[in-house]
């Protein structure tokens, strides 16, 4: 049994490169950085704990993992103030990257994935520069 991380220094803490190429920085949180995707199809954020060595939720400390729950919860409502979406999916998968990371991703109707999940779903479409900077900003403001 993998014993729970306990709040590791978090100068101890990396960011994946793969997520750091995939995701723009939106904020910092108490437990986790946010990230956008760089894919304008849809709107998604990241949260990663900064905690050097969870893979899964239950590798969080109890207060770690409640900090969480209540981090997702804003990035969700920040998420959906900002673009009107329709559903929201939430999501730790972490078949392609092993550092924890949590998805929150804004659905629509109309997206081009409906009703199917946006994993393997064409290839991303990047934001046009004031579009990103448009979402980061109103993202950031939720989020205060």
């Amino acid at each position: 049994m993998r014993s729970p991380v306990l709040n590791p220094a978090v100068s101890d803490f990396a960011l994946d490169p793969a997520l750091a190429a995939s995701s723009l920085a939106v904020a910092s949180l108490p437990l986790c950085d946010v990230r956008l995707i760089d894919d304008a199809r849809f709107p998604w954020l990241l949260l990663v704990p900064r905690r050097s060595d969870a893979v899964e939720i239950v590798d969080l400390a109890k207060a770690d993992r409640a900090l969480l729950f209540e981090e997702i919860t804003a990035a969700s409502a920040a998420l959906r103030a900002a673009t009107g979406c329709e559903k929201l999916n939430v999501g730790a998968l972490g078949n392609h990257v092993r550092q924890l990371h949590v998805h929150v991703v804004a659905r629509f109707a109309a997206d081009v994935a409906w009703p199917e999940p946006v994993w393997g779903s064409g290839a991303a479409e990047p934001y046009a520069t004031a579009d990103r900077e448009r979402l980061i900003a109103a993202l950031r403001r939720q989020l205060r």
